[in-house]
């Protein structure tokens, strides 16, 4: 029978990466990849996962599963640190799902089983699994105009009037912030104008926040979120802790469905546990318990939180430099936008041709649409790839 399968298309991240590991020049730079590394290009287990660790390695005397929701001590700890009491507490159903990209799939399987004829509005560009599973899952994606590649900044007009498109029953898609895979994010007046079309409209919101306290801070990099969720009456939340708590392989995230009343919660609650149940039964549970270590221990939530300050000012520091850098060896200040993008992410705004001219000129392996990591970076590498930007005629 698998005679009959298809070839499906190579994950460009992957393959980028297998060409890096290839590449066997020296001063190659990897900035495909979507994890943070240190100065030193490396992922380092933060302070506070190791100290949570070693405190449930002398503690924990089972290992037997959790809820098919997983346990609600986790989804209350991520609750109050993305929503704080934007809403009330009863109006929220939440599941622990394997990553981000597990609640992004359970969000929009719920999206599927609510309304099967739904269209998912999704910002262009936007990071590619969300287009990659809704393809799958044979939900039909609308393309929102969002990145303005002569700005380098959001194009707001444009997504304004492509938002007032969509109609009751539709879902929209947002990042809750440091846009994948631009950096360009909306401002606070701009976050107000997409809520009054989603009131006017009826469609419903789905935010996805996978880097909360990579942008501006934990509380402000919340904001946006907690804004929408308090004006409107239904709202979806894929929320990730791969990046801000740098445990990527145990696979933690949470999904939020928040109704109008408190009187709709048990359904929301008793679907997401179905949809657990069809397709993975009890989610991982490991990462979630260190994450509600942390945020539930003064000592550890303090340690956690200073030293992923100390990862966002890095970013914003690596930003600062290159952004100063182009405009030194160019005399102009058509690279300011990298100062401004939040996140690990900045989109150059060039053509693949150019993207391909910097891998194989000068060793700097991006994404073909020129999203580039930050994290990536370091101070020795920022004037390379300075220097390769003007070179290729960026």
């Amino acid at each position: 029978m698998f005679e009959t399968l298809k070839a499906q298309p190579a994950d460009k991240i992957l393959t980028l990466m297998q060409m890096y590991k290839d590449d066997p020049r020296a001063t190659k730079v990897d900035l495909g990849v979507g994890v943070y590394k240190d100065a030193t290009g490396l992922t380092p287990v933060m302070r506070a996962v190791k100290a949570a660790e070693h405190q449930l390695w002398e503690t924990q005397n089972s290992k037997v599963y959790t809820g098919l929701a997983g346990d609600p001590a986790f989804a209350d700890a991520m609750i109050a640190l993305i929503l704080d009491d934007a809403v009330p507490r009863n109006t929220i159903a939440a599941a622990a799902t394997p990553g981000g990209t597990g609640a992004v799939r359970q969000a929009f399987e719920m999206i599927q089983m609510a309304r099967p004829e739904a269209r998912v509005f999704v910002s262009d560009p936007t990071w590619p699994n969300h287009l990659s599973i809704l393809k799958y899952l044979g939900i039909e994606a609308v393309p929102y105009r969002y990145f303005d590649d002569e700005t380098r900044g959001v194009d707001f007009d444009g997504l304004i009037a492509d938002l007032k498109t969509a109609k009751k029953g539709d879902v929209v898609l947002l990042h809750g912030c440091c846009h994948n895979p631009t950096g360009a994010n909306l401002n606070a007046s701009e976050w107000d104008a997409v809520i009054k079309v989603l009131l006017e409209t009826g469609a419903t919101p789905m935010i996805d926040i996978a880097y909360q306290g990579f942008g501006d801070g934990l509380e402000e990099d919340a904001a946006a979120t907690r804004k929408v969720v308090a004006a409107v009456p239904e709202c979806l939340i894929a929320a990730s802790c791969s990046k801000n708590f740098g445990i990527y392989r145990e696979r933690t995230g949470l999904l939020l469905a928040i109704a109008a009343d408190a009187s709709a919660h048990d359904l929301n609650q008793a679907t997401l546990a179905f949809l657990n149940r069809q397709n993975f039964s009890f989610p991982p549970d490991h990462g979630a318990r260190i994450v509600t270590m942390i945020l539930d221990d003064d000592a550890l939530r303090s340690d956690w939180m200073a030293e992923l300050e100390d990862v966002r000012t890095a970013m914003l520091g690596l930003r600062t430099q290159l952004a100063g850098e182009l405009q030194r060896l160019s005399g102009s200040d058509r690279f300011g936008f990298l100062a401004q993008h939040r996140g690990m992410f900045s989109r150059l705004g060039t053509t693949p041709e150019k993207v391909e001219e910097l891998r194989s000129k000068h060793g700097i392996y991006m994404i073909g649409d020129s999203r580039m990591n930050i994290a990536g970076l370091n101070s020795e590498t920022v004037p390379i790839l300075a220097k390769a930007i003007l070179d290729v005629g960026i």
